[in-house]
């Protein structure tokens, strides 16, 4: 009956674009709407249709509703092989995977806004997690002289801390004016082995094991796909190169989003554990290292792991 239910669901071309595309992406209806082209009651119904066969789930993010895609392992078989053959009856699937595309490249073009306004204010705004205990437990961390990436650099803060001891540091952000201010104040203190490069977290501009260090300080809960950042920190990394990341642990403060462009509230330390074990990475550490004392009371995560040799 399962079966015959599930085939049910998916007879409808507007139900399996949906499918389609909540098995690449976690969107919500406003995005989906935008995407399909069709009205906000239709995909709302039929989102509800899909939850109830099982298809997917929905989680709160703020004042939106985010849906996924989701199918019992008895179905996964069925629901793969009817989105192929999707993709190749449904005239729509190239229009829907253009507009997915689009959206995921608004999504970063906001981010990357949201820190082009900050550039050259961050000694002075508040950010949660930045603390200089959390800084001093990597910096203590470290076995010079390394070539570091600072991935999410900012405006060179910490890159310019680490440079002092470090054969060589690359600042990776994808925020131009972030870049422009941070390579100026390396020109201006005359630092000769730290270079600002502009690029994605998810896409570094950096060659194949060039690094012995990749430093994640408070960037990982601002990428739209954690995943594949902590993938290509491995690719990076030179064999028994380290990686660490500095992170809120997982938190309620839904605000967050709206005030400092928080794709995501934190990592749990399971959460990260996984992360780095299914990129591969060895000797995974994790632990809490600082909690802040004023309320929501953010609390730093710190992991490291080790590329094998």
């Amino acid at each position: 009956m399962e079966t015959l239910k599930a085939l049910r669901i998916l007879g409808d071309a507007g139900r399996v674009r949906i499918l389609r595309l909540l098995s690449r992406e976690d969107l919500s209806v406003a995005e989906l709407q935008e995407i399909l082209g069709m009205g906000q009651s239709r995909i709302s119904m039929q989102l509800s249709q899909l939850k109830q066969a099982g298809f997917v789930e929905v989680r709160r993010a703020g004042q939106k509703s985010i849906y996924r895609a989701l199918a019992t392992p008895a179905m996964q078989t069925i629901v793969a092989e009817v989105l192929r053959r999707g993709a190749e009856e449904i005239e729509e699937a190239a229009h829907d995977d253009e507009g997915l595309r689009l959206i995921l490249t608004r999504r970063k073009d906001e981010l990357r806004n949201y820190f082009d306004e900050l550039a050259g204010r961050f000694g002075r705004n508040y950010v949660p997690g930045r603390s200089w205990k959390a800084l001093t437990e990597v910096v203590l961390r470290l076995l010079p002289p390394l070539v570091v990436a600072d991935l999410g650099a900012g405006e060179g803060t910490l890159a310019l801390l680490l440079a002092q001891r470090a054969q060589k540091v690359i600042a990776i952000d994808n925020s131009e004016k972030m870049v422009e201010y941070g390579a100026g104040l390396v020109r201006r203190n005359r630092v000769k082995n730290l270079e600002y490069r502009l690029g994605d977290m998810e896409e570094l501009p950096i060659e194949k094991e060039e690094v012995d260090l990749v430093l994640m300080h408070q960037t990982l809960h601002h990428t739209l796909h954690p995943r594949r950042a902590v993938e290509e920190a491995w690719r990076v990394l030179r064999p028994g190169g380290r990686i660490v990341i500095l992170d809120l642990l997982k938190h309620d403060f839904e605000a967050a989003r709206e005030l400092y462009a928080d794709v995501r509230l934190g990592f749990s330390q399971v959460e990260l554990i996984g992360l780095l074990r299914k990129a591969r990475f060895q000797a995974v550490d994790v632990a809490v290292v600082d909690r802040e004392p004023d309320a929501p009371h953010f609390q730093t995560i710190m992991a490291i792991a080790e590329k094998p040799n």
